[in-house]
């Protein structure tokens, strides 16, 4: 099982490293917002996790690759003690990125030693379980990474491309259909078959009413004509705070979206500008945004159960790889929901207020790292995710 292990955690440290590759020392250090982080401080952060909730209690004789990386790198753990503030990440010009790179190199290392047995076997299964939460984690700073220097990106006047390669054209759109569901008495969360966060448990009967989804996602053209109606114009579609938000920041399209000296619609992707494609799907809506697209269109966003209980019965299409896309549900404790002790038990209970849920997965998220029961969550003015929007409605 530990030589498994080492090749996972060797696989998934070389693919953040691969991530970076692409970009600029300049790129690495920029923080475009509060929200996003540079990617060094995600590179630097990503090995501070193994770091200290591995090395620190497990390694014999330890001692930190830096003092100030404890602090410098701590992201939200208030068991682990002071923070470097969020919104300042892009101010650390130091530690250089090589000083992060070899970071990275000498955690790696002294992780490769525990798990090759220094450990000792009394401890492997403790190991073994907070190496796989920590690669876990690592994945999902790999989709964190891209999000973010995307929108690091688009704030230039040169729309650089992150990715040189040319970005296909969508297929031609499947038709739209709405699949019926008979709801019922459903299983609602993890089913103990691999690895899962703690806001996924416990597996709990939720009853699902009788309802229908939409076979796909909602498109680049399909939202176009929402715009072209005067969507962001017209108070009627919206939440209140949604249309607050939206006059507040003077918003007529999708974050990405702008139009060209000719008035025609183009988008900005990692591969840079592209024209607008009209089949692909939408990405990039804030839950106010989807919400409004869904009430205008007559219809409204699932809740998390109706969108699990559909993606396990496999009908619908785009459910993964995508986008991930926004429910109606308040992202809230499950029914019996524990925390872990100590710092580990801030991962994900604390957030558990004023954010909503989203199911699936993105183009973004790192392959194998999507299942049926993860719930992923945002605030709702949240855009710069890989975000989109798939129709509900009752049967």
């Amino acid at each position: 099982m530990m030589d498994q292990l080492q090749a996972n955690y060797a696989a998934v440290r070389r693919h953040t490293l691969a991530l970076a590759a692409p970009l600029s020392d300049e790129d690495c250090g920029a923080q475009s917002m509060p929200d996003a982080s540079p990617v060094k401080w995600h590179l630097a952060h990503t090995t501070w996790f193994f770091e200290t909730f591995i090395l620190e209690r497990m390694e014999q004789g330890f001692a930190p690759f830096h003092p100030a990386f404890r602090i410098l790198f701590n992201s939200y753990y208030n068991g682990i003690g002071e923070k470097h503030p969020r919104a300042q990440r892009g101010l650390l010009t130091r530690p250089a990125m090589a000083q992060v790179r070899a970071y990275r190199a000498d955690v790696d290392a002294r992780v490769a030693r525990l798990l090759s047995g220094e450990v000792g076997a009394a401890r492997s299964g403790e190991l073994a379980m907070l190496v796989t939460l920590g690669l876990q984690h690592e994945q999902q700073h790999q989709e964190l990474m891209l999000t973010d220097v995307k929108h690091v990106l688009a704030q230039s006047l040169l729309r650089p491309a992150y990715l040189d390669a040319p970005l296909a054209r969508a297929a031609s759109v499947a038709p739209f259909a709405w699949l019926a569901f008979d709801g019922g008495l459903a299983d609602i969360g993890h089913d103990g078959a691999g690895f899962s966060f703690d806001n996924e448990l416990p597996r709990h009967k939720q009853y699902v009413a009788p309802f229908a989804l939409a076979s796909r996602l909602v498109t680049n053209g399909e939202y176009l004509a929402f715009i072209d109606a005067g969507g962001y114009a017209d108070a009627a579609p919206w939440l209140a705070e949604g249309w607050d938000w939206v006059r507040a920041n003077q918003l007529r399209a999708p974050i990405y979206w702008f139009q060209d000296e000719h008035d025609t619609w183009q988008e900005f992707t990692l591969h840079g500008a592209q024209p607008l494609d009209l089949n692909r799907p939408l990405t990039h809506v804030s839950l106010f945004e989807a919400d409004a697209y869904a009430h205008w269109a007559g219809a409204r966003l699932p809740t998390e159960a109706e969108w699990e209980y559909a993606a396990v019965q496999g009908q619908a299409a785009q459910m993964f790889g995508h986008c991930w896309q926004w429910t109606s549900s308040s992202y809230a404790p499950y029914p019996g929901f524990s925390t872990a002790e100590g710092a580990l038990g801030e991962y994900n209970g604390k957030f558990m207020l004023n954010q909503y849920v989203l199911r699936g997965s993105s183009s973004a998220t790192p392959e194998g790292h999507a299942r049926a029961s993860y719930r992923n969550f945002f605030p709702a003015g949240a855009r710069w995710q890989f975000t989109g929007i798939r129709l509900a409605r009752r049967d």
